[in-house]
């Protein structure tokens, strides 16, 4: 199915506008990763680029389309291992590709990352971007790893650029060899869509009153998907231990449980929802009131790319709890503006919690350091207006490249005819 916003718009006035705009076809396996995507897609069409978003069907893929004001087109493509299924949708993306002829194309996650990517190079798509936002691979073992890592290295094989969401998982990839140094490109200090500073940003919130908790509580928060590799059931472990030291203390998790590979063991997501002092709120639109409402976020994540949780609550003027896996890392200043813990220890994220709990001043301090940390390097109008203006940078480089090769072509044959008409004389 497909949703054309620039039809809207009626008639040839619509057909000539994105006739002359470069074509960029941003390509997601799951619409849960629309969430991300809220405002890149937009800059890029504000940016005078004609976006096409694929994804499998699901109402955020066609919401998201519908808010950012751009085309979208679901093709089915599986999260995992199913080859019959994957040949499938590999064939109907190099059909897309062929019929749309896109100038670039960007595809990301796993799956779309590798069909994308292929389908891309098959179709002939002048420039081709891969966009990694993390590497699963970095939780798995044995086989399952080993595929992941060929398709990694195959995904960047096909494309001209690996765009790498921060520093860390740019320098993880080259260590496994997924792709040269001069392919991996971090885009200045990283992440792919940045924050709404904005709309994320320090002041009141119903969130408490609504929760029935009382200002006074501490509230340790989480945000996203409640999986194992998120470090749930670390954090769970450890916030029983918390509440021998501090009674009054309460967790908010503020997140949906994920039916991935990783999700969480039944006992355990029954143990969260029947928690006396966790409040889970399952999935919800705008998490910026909830974040309002923590002292601190604690993240002991196992693998990210660049947490978009860290830099949402850093923004929002309140420090973070995280880990030192590939990603995480990037998304504090340690001691500055939030806390560095090593993954998979309980105990390691109950003594960073208590040290900041004790001590008010230090987390107020952090986290008006972590807003100017934010506003510096990682404002959407920011990170975005980097991406825009690499994006075009490349496409102007190809033209000149397929220029330079035409006019080539074009003297050799000008030249043969010389000599063959010079014979003939």
């Amino acid at each position: 199915m497909r949703v054309s916003v620039s039809q809207q718009l009626g008639g040839e006035q619509a057909t000539a506008s994105t006739q002359c705009q470069p074509h960029i076809v941003v390509g997601i396996t799951h619409p849960q990763t629309c969430l991300g995507l809220i405002g890149r897609l937009r800059a890029l069409r504000e940016a005078g680029f004609h976006v096409t978003l694929v994804s499998s069907p699901g109402e955020l893929l066609y919401r998201t389309a519908a808010s950012e004001e751009v085309d979208a087109i679901a093709i089915s493509m599986r999260r995992g291992i199913a080859p019959l299924a994957d040949i499938l949708s590999l064939l109907r993306l190099c059909f897309l590709l062929r019929r749309l002829k896109p100038d670039l194309t960007e595809f990301s996650s796993p799956k779309a990352g590798l069909l994308g990517s292929i389908a891309a190079r098959l179709a002939g798509v002048p420039v081709r971007i891969y966009l990694l936002r993390g590497l699963k691979l970095e939780t798995s073992g044995g086989f399952k790893r080993r595929v992941l890592l060929a398709a990694e290295r195959v995904a960047a094989c096909c494309v001209q650029r690996v765009l790498c969401n921060s520093a860390s998982l740019r320098a993880k990839a080259l260590a496994l060899g997924i792709a040269p140094a001069t392919k991996l490109q971090l885009l200045a200090e990283g992440s792919c869509n940045g924050v709404d500073t904005q709309r994320f940003s320090p002041g009141p919130t119903h969130i408490r009153a609504q929760l029935g908790l009382s200002r006074a509580l501490p509230i340790l928060g989480f945000v996203g998907r409640l999986t194992r590799d998120k470090g749930l059931p670390e954090l769970i472990e450890a916030f029983d231990s918390i509440l021998l030291a501090e009674p009054r203390a309460r967790l908010l998790l503020v997140g949906w449980f994920d039916a991935s590979d990783d999700a969480l063991a039944r006992d355990l997501r029954t143990r969260i929802l029947n928690h006396p002092r966790i409040h889970c709120t399952g999935f919800v639109a705008d998490p910026a009131p909830y974040y309002r409402a923590m002292d601190m976020l604690v993240l002991p994540t196992w693998r990210e790319g660049f947490p978009n949780a860290v830099l949402e609550a850093a923004a929002t003027g309140i420090p973070a709890v995280t880990t030192v896996s590939t990603g995480s890392r990037d998304s504090v200043v340690p001691e500055v503006t939030g806390l560095l813990i090593p993954p998979g220890y309980p105990e390691a994220i109950c003594e960073a919690v208590l040290v900041l709990l004790r001590d008010s001043k230090r987390r107020r301090r952090m986290g008006r350091a972590a807003r100017a940390w934010v506003l510096k390097h990682f404002a959407r109008e920011l990170v975005l207006g980097q991406l825009t203006a690499f994006y075009k940078q490349l496409l102007e480089t190809g033209k000149e490249k397929h220029g330079s090769a035409l006019a080539f072509r074009q003297s050799v044959d000008d030249n043969s005819l010389h000599r063959v008409g010079g014979a003939r004389l």
